[in-house]
């Protein structure tokens, strides 16, 4: 059974002010809340149609009808099971390696995108502006897969993130008309590859604090195609990246 109070607590971790405020989030489906319990996130509660096999509480344990697990989430398809966590302090974050940085990415399925990446590619740390959407944000956390367990997200301002790392990282910014990505050589060191806004790509304040310009070049015949999805660009960037310290490790 979940109360009124419950539900009232759940719905209201829809919204970012109130996140901060309880300083909890929402993630739902069984492989997204096994990978937050593994990573040591501590549950607040736990909500599902299944009697699973949880090493949780009994207090933070409670079987729910799926009438009543339709009525706190906000996915079209319930995943069964809904946990919320508390959202974590942030400690001893790395500034060292290949460090990604956004400016303004808004979508949230981008983020999340961006944030199974970032695993994927064994990027620490992911640097967001203020105006970055929260990793917090259901959608994210949704589209992360249990990813946002094991990168470090940090929300700062970008402007004076980079101003501080300007004599010890590459800064490198993804740009149209940039150099192409293939034949530039990439600094062995620490470095920062920024991706920009999914409209406006790299504001004109961040624009002035990038070292070097790289882009991805199209191939198409006709030339039309007006630009990649952020998410997917981050992707061929960030291989390329890997590709050629993989190579020069060897």
């Amino acid at each position: 059974m979940v109360s009124k109070s419950q539900k009232k607590l759940i719905n209201s971790l829809h919204q970012k002010k109130y996140r901060k405020q309880h300083h909890m989030f929402i993630a739902e489906g069984l492989k997204v809340v096994q990978e937050f319990i593994r990573a040591g996130f501590q549950l607040h509660s736990l909500y599902t149609t299944e009697e699973e096999s949880f090493d949780i509480e009994k207090g933070q344990f409670f079987l729910v009808s799926e009438s009543e697990l339709k009525q706190i989430t906000q996915l079209k398809t319930p995943q069964k099971i809904l946990a919320l966590f508390f959202i974590p302090e942030k400690e001893n974050i790395s500034h060292n390696g290949l460090i990604l940085a956004l400016d303004d990415v808004r979508d949230p399925g981008n983020l999340g995108t961006i944030i199974r990446l970032c695993d994927w590619f064994g990027i620490e740390t992911l640097i967001c502006s203020d105006q970055t959407v929260d990793c917090f944000n259901p959608k994210v956390v949704q589209s992360t897969m249990g990813s946002l367990a094991r990168v470090n997200v940090v929300y700062t301002d970008l402007v004076d993130y980079l101003k501080k790392h300007s004599s010890s990282h590459h800064i490198y910014g993804a740009f149209m008309d940039g150099k192409v990505v293939y034949s530039e050589k990439k600094e062995s060191g620490n470095t920062i590859l920024v991706m920009g806004n999914e409209a406006n790509g790299i504001s004109v304040p961040i624009e002035k604090l990038i070292q070097k310009r790289i882009s991805i070049p199209r191939f198409g015949d006709l030339q039309e195609t007006e630009s990649l999805n952020v998410a997917m660009a981050t992707a061929i960037l960030l291989n390329e990246f890997r590709r050629d310290s993989f190579f020069t490790e060897k």
